[in-house]
């Protein structure tokens, strides 16, 4: 992907499309794995938005949310297909932060991405 590519509008969804969101975001070159009990079990591939580029489309009864560890992570997952499409949290400097599954994005190979490791585990 180029380096000069401007900010993209993704539409993601978890497996069965009840929750479905809009994200805006520079087109990913890396994506994010996290060692960490939960999002290694997940096989989570993340990048982070500020959350005034996430709009949630569709879905809110639909989801359901998991905290654990320090509890400042609000994982959320869908109710029927229990896929997690994203979490909402704070970036280091307290601003509201969502974290995007990359995989729940259709418009987003994988495969084509670096994947830098983050040792969540450690914390």
């Amino acid at each position: 992907m180029s380096e000069n590519a401007g900010p993209t509008t993704y539409a993601g969804s978890c497996h069965c499309g009840a929750v479905r969101y809009e994200v805006t975001m520079t087109p990913p070159e890396k994506a994010v794995a996290c060692n960490c009990s939960h999002c290694s079990r997940m096989g989570w591939l993340l990048s982070f938005v500020p959350a005034d580029s996430f709009k949630l489309l569709s879905g809110e009864e639909q989801l359901q949310e998991y905290l654990f560890n320090k509890r400042h992570i609000h994982h959320q997952f869908c109710r029927t297909c229990g896929v997690h499409p994203f979490s909402r949290g704070t970036d280091r400097a307290g601003k509201p932060t969502v974290s995007i599954n990359l995989r729940c994005i259709q418009e987003i190979d994988p495969s084509k991405l670096q994947v830098q490791t983050f040792d969540g585990k450690s914390l």
